[in-house]
């Protein structure tokens, strides 16, 4: 495979700038609980570059979306210490460095399409003009052009999420955080779901966080999987991708996607024993 081709470290290197997104040091949460502490991360270093696509997988209940949470100012640590395009994640909520998608759509059935994706641009006091500018560019950005003035109801589960997905495009962050989008979907539209994702980030070049328990759609998905261990969570693998940049669903069946299938799934394995 060509160099230009794959996303191997040296490769990842070339596709990215050399500006760090997010970097953790040393990063602990522990809950306090009535019925004790619950040490939910524990010692995790990571950085990610801009224009990185990182997955995180492992059990339920490994930190993956607390991770994500934290990232996006939703918790806070309680050891260590992680920066957002190099400031704390409160600033950078503020500055709305980021857009979050969680696992359900979350859309008002009162609103249409259009009024929910316009929703944080009305709280951030841009123009109607602007607004409407926005909302027409990420519904083609998610392939809903002409679904404005539908109401979620009428639309499918898949399509939802993707209104749910062009909602977080809307204000044009530069980083998209999403917390297992597709895990309610079926199959069919999962794997749809997954091309038009890989097509939205080539289009935007957005550095993704993304959460999910499936190893397919990990391995699909990303330049970088951080596999986690059970609580307390940990990263206890980071698995570079060589997959070519153009990723037709049927990639999944190449020896090159099976072995790194594998490796995640020895990483869990390996995790799950140490955990």
């Amino acid at each position: 495979m060509a160099l230009d081709q794959a996303f191997g470290a040296e490769e990842r290197e070339l596709l990215v700038s050399d500006q760090t997104v997010v970097k953790a040091d040393n990063l602990s949460l522990t809950f306090e609980t009535n019925d004790g502490p619950v040490h939910a991360l524990s010692g995790i270093n990571l950085d990610i570059q801009k224009g990185e696509f990182v997955s995180f997988i492992g059990p339920s209940g490994c930190g993956k979306t607390t991770f994500l949470r934290v990232m996006a100012d939703l918790e806070k640590p309680t050891a260590g210490s992680i920066t957002i395009n190099g400031v704390s994640p409160e600033e950078a909520r503020k500055s709305r460095a980021y857009g979050y998608v969680f696992q359900a759509a979350g859309l008002y059935p009162w609103r249409t399409i259009g009024g929910n994706i316009r929703l944080p641009l009305e709280i951030m006091g841009y123009s109607k003009a602007d607004q409407a500018e926005r909302v027409a560019r990420v519904l083609d950005l998610v392939e809903l052009s002409g679904f404005e003035k539908k109401f979620p109801w009428q639309l499918s589960g898949g399509m939802q999420q993707r209104a749910s997905i062009a909602r977080a495009l809307a204000f044009d962050a530069d980083i998209l955080l999403m917390d297992e989008p597709f895990g309610a979907l079926d199959e069919i539209v999962r794997d749809h779901l997954n091309q038009q994702l890989l097509d939205l980030w080539a289009k935007t070049n957005k550095t993704i966080g993304f959460v999910t328990h499936s190893i397919p759609e990990a391995v699909y998905l990303s330049t970088r999987i951080m596999v986690m261990s059970p609580r307390p969570g940990r990263i206890a693998d980071v698995i570079e991708s060589t997959l070519p940049r153009e990723r037709p669903l049927d990639i999944r069946d190449t020896p090159e996607f099976i072995e790194i299938a594998h490796r995640v799934r020895d990483g869990l394995r390996e995790g799950h024993g140490n955990g």
